[in-house]
């Protein structure tokens, strides 16, 4: 699964606002999580089949579930299986052509417990039927940060009431969704073949796991149609759609590879996933192990509970990947890795499951090493090293999260493991890992993991035993440290040249608080334009490595290939910097010379010019670092930067690098770039370019933006309308307030964060006090449910500077009210 969470962190993380409040009071501490074991197999699931059908008025779902299980280790007379919310009609034992019916319970409405009326001992095969109601909607269930609702079917607009909006039905099983539409055993260490028939207005298509066998007419008006799943897979991993989707086909090695699109997105469903049988060759080699299934569908589906899911051979994604031809030029690849992340789960997660919610690293961590691994193969080095730097940095922002382990057998909840340390820490480990063994071991040992646990389950342990079969190394010390232990290192790196004894030392010194953790990398030393590497291991708190050279090195690269999961403060010169820059071949290398620059740009010349030299980077991530860091409120960076600023923004392609640098522009507040916001705005197909210099425009004209904002209300695109907003906040005033509210309130979630500076910003314009206080509602609600990831303090901040510009007023007193509710809110 690929969750919208770690978006929300950064886009929350990394908001400029002004004001600040300070921290709250830590809270007292919890108590402490309870042990959470593999769950115990009394009975296994074999082969489950199921026929349903729906009552679109009501939200139900009528079932009939064929369940056939052995006892696993020991002789049973008991069933237990997870059903939620049901009204169960009829439990019976399958005996031959007849149902024998079967004492049950069903008290908690969880739990069905069945009588299965005598001893069955273990191996041997048996049947029950089932006949019941699901009623999804009814359910008293609550999901997480990561998987925002845990219903497990959901109608989408069932009775139409929304126009424009399509009619859908879709599930989501994991973590323990499935069993809200169907009897199950609903943990990750069962597997069970399956078949599943649906019974839907013939109008609509159907998409479920495997392979469809059979369309026949139902009763006037209906279809039923039959998808069979001869493999084994874990009920999570289930699913159904249905609803007026139009379907793309690709092919790959003979198997079909089919995109289900609303009818508006299909003429582009091969530029949205167009790579996916790229992909599939890709990994199938690299692994060793060829696509294990007998097809690929990916869909797209309205009101998604988060970011897709790996259903087996049928992904459901967000509609945030549907897009038309002009949408999907400022498509990057950050939107593009989810189809990757999802692929691989095939392998990592639906052919090898995780034994238990407490190794979802041997699904998570997978998927999301994945997505650097595929950009590397199509896009390039930087690329994949770009994408791989942004997901570690969202771990190190989140300091609470060093405390955890990547494997937890402790958590309050089985939906805390969806977090930044199971996918950007658990990923930033295997690259690690990766570059250790080196891609031939590390490969061989994912070939080894997946073949020895294929269409079963696995853990950290036996990743690690698999590593070790093909290294021929002991790496419990490696596991230890990063799978069952917690945090990472912080170290300081200082260098010394010993001119007479022509030796270069390095000085690496951890001072995190608790173990010292052991530490293989690699140190460049360049002379005379070469790079001489030294492979090390650190194992000591402070620990000095030393080279002989012919002459001094121009520069020193502590960790050249740049996986290390650590926080370092690097103690070299600019000049070195500058060398490193110029020299040193990786992005992050690059990146790290750049902040460096930046770090002294308002007092050091050789810094602004070294910061500046970042525009003409090859690589569009690093002309946006670059453009989004220069300190233009100073006149000395702005007088120097804004030539090559202007320069650069004249030739620049790509448009999310252009979007950056009209924004930089922006902050000079120069009437002379007028023109050029102007001319983008009217003529850039790239709506991100488009929307940044809208807002450009409001720094030098705001009278004209407002104007050009106006005529753009009725545009359907997100960064548009986000860039409409920003300008009502800049310029405009109450009678703009109605559109900045609708478009807030129809926005998604990850959406919805792209207006709340802006409303922040309006807030204290807003005399009215019905505006003042939808504004202030909206802002509190955001904080409260994002307050995890630091959301509450820029908005209370907000809040606090509204209240003191409308000071003795009653806006005052339901601003701060605001600020008390989401203090208090847990």
């Amino acid at each position: 699964m690929k969750t919208t969470v770690t978006a929300l962190a950064c886009l929350l993380s990394t908001a400029a606002l002004a004001q600040q409040a300070p921290a709250a009071a830590p809270a007292a501490p919890p108590a402490p999580p309870r042990y959470r074991a593999t769950d115990t197999k009394i009975n296994a699931l074999v082969h489950t089949k199921l026929a349903v059908g729906f009552d679109y008025a009501k939200r139900h779902l009528n079932g009939k579930a064929w369940l056939t299980l052995k006892p696993y280790a020991y002789a049973t007379d008991s069933l237990r299986l997870d059903a939620k919310g049901f009204d169960i009609k009829t439990v019976a034992l399958v005996n031959g052509e007849q149902l024998q019916p079967l004492k049950y319970t069903y008290a908690d409405q969880n739990n069905l417990r069945i009588q299965l009326g005598k001893a069955i001992a273990p191996g041997t095969p048996y049947t029950v039927y089932i006949e019941y109601t699901a009623k999804p909607d009814e359910l008293k269930v609550k999901g997480s940060a990561a998987i925002n609702d845990a219903k497990g079917l959901y109608f989408i607009n069932p009775d139409s009431a929304v126009k424009g909006k399509p009619v859908q039905i879709w599930t989501q099983g994991e973590t323990e969704g499935s069993s809200c539409w169907f009897p199950t055993i609903d943990r990750p260490n069962q597997k069970t073949t399956s078949e599943i028939s649906m019974t839907v207005p013939a109008k609509y298509v159907t998409l479920s796991n495997g392979r469809m066998v059979s369309s026949t007419p139902a009763a006037a008006g209906l279809r039923t149609d039959t998808w069979k799943m001869e493999l084994p897979h874990s009920p999570y991993l289930f699913m159904l759609a249905v609803g007026d989707f139009k379907v793309a086909k690709d092919t790959w090695r003979g198997k079909e590879v089919s995109y289900y699109l609303e009818p508006k997105y299909a003429p582009f469903a091969k530029q949205i996933f167009g790579n996916t049988p790229d992909m599939l060759e890709f990994f199938s080699t690299r692994l060793g192990v060829e696509y294990p299934w007998n097809k690929y569908a990916q869909i797209v589906v309205r009101d998604y509970v988060s970011g897709a899911m790996e259903n087996t051979t049928a992904t459901l994604h967000g509609d945030f990947v549907q897009m038309t031809d002009k949408q999907l030029l400022d498509r990057d690849y950050q939107n593009e890795s989810v189809i990757a992340h999802e692929l691989f789960h095939q392998w990592f997660g639906d052919y090898v499951t995780a034994e238990s919610w407490s190794n979802l690293t041997v699904n998570e961590s997978l998927a999301d090493f994945s997505e650097g691994l595929y950009a590397e193969h199509k896009y390039g080095a930087d690329a994949a090293d770009s994408h791989r730097h942004r997901n570690l940095r969202l771990y190190l922002r989140s300091a609470p999260d060093a405390a955890k382990q990547l494997v937890r057998f402790t958590y309050d909840d089985k939906e805390d493991m969806f977090d930044v340390v199971t996918y950007q820490k658990g990923g930033a480990i295997l690259d690690m890992l990766r570059t250790y063994l080196g891609d031939d071991v590390f490969f061989a040992g994912l070939q080894k993991y997946l073949k020895d646990n294929a269409l079963g389950n696995g853990e950290a342990h036996q990743m690690r035993l698999a590593m070790e079969a093909v290294s021929g190394q002991d790496l419990n010390w490696f596991y230890n440290q990063w799978y069952f232990g917690t945090a990472h290192p912080v170290v300081t790196i200082d260098y010394g040249w010993d001119a007479a004894k022509k030796v270069q030392s390095v000085t690496v010194k951890q001072t995190q608080p608790g173990q010292v953790f052991r530490l293989p990398f690699a140190i460049d030393y360049y002379v005379n334009g070469k790079a001489q590497r030294q492979r090390v291991v650190m194992t000591q708190a402070t620990q000095t490595f030393t080279m002989p050279l012919a002459a001094k090195p121009a520069l020193v690269d502590v960790d050249a290939e740049k996986t290390l999961v650590w926080q370092h403060t690097n103690n070299m010169p600019l000049a070195d910097f500058a060398y490193q820059y110029a020299h040193a071949p990786l992005y992050v290398a690059r990146r790290e010379a750049l902040l460096a620059a930046d770090a002294l740009q308002l007092t050091d010349p050789a810094a602004l010019k070294l910061l500046l030299s970042g525009l003409q980077d090859p690589f569009n991530n690093l002309r946006m670092v670059v453009a989004e860091r220069l300190k233009l409120q100073d006149k000395n960076v702005a007088k120097v930067a804004a030539p090559i600023l202007r320069k650069q923004a004249a030739q620049e392609k790509e448009p999310h690098a252009l979007a950056s640098l009209l924004t930089a522009l922006a902050k000079l507040q120069d009437k002379k770039d007028e023109k050029l916001f102007a001319r983008q705005l009217a003529t850039s197909p790239s709506y991100a370019v488009q929307a940044a210099a809208l807002q450009a425009l409001a720094e030098v004209n705001p009278t004209l933006a407002l104007r050009q904002a106006q005529a753009l209300e009725g545009s359907d695109q997100v960064n548009i309308s986000q860039a409409v907003v920003g300008v009502y906040a800049k310029a405009g005033g109450l009678s703009q307030w109605a559109y900045v509210r609708d478009k807030f309130d129809a926005a998604g979630g990850q959406d919805k964060v792209g207006y709340f500076e802006s409303m922040g910003a309006m807030l204290p314009r807003l005399q009215d006090a019905k505006a003042f206080a939808e504004d202030v509602d909206r802002l509190k609600g955001l904080a409260i449910q994002y307050k995890r990831f630091g959301a509450d303090q820029p908005i209370i901040g907000m809040l606090q500077a509204a209240a003191q510009q409308q000071a003795a007023t009653p806006n005052q007193a339901l601003a701060e009210k605001a600020v008390a509710e989401i203090q208090a809110a847990q």
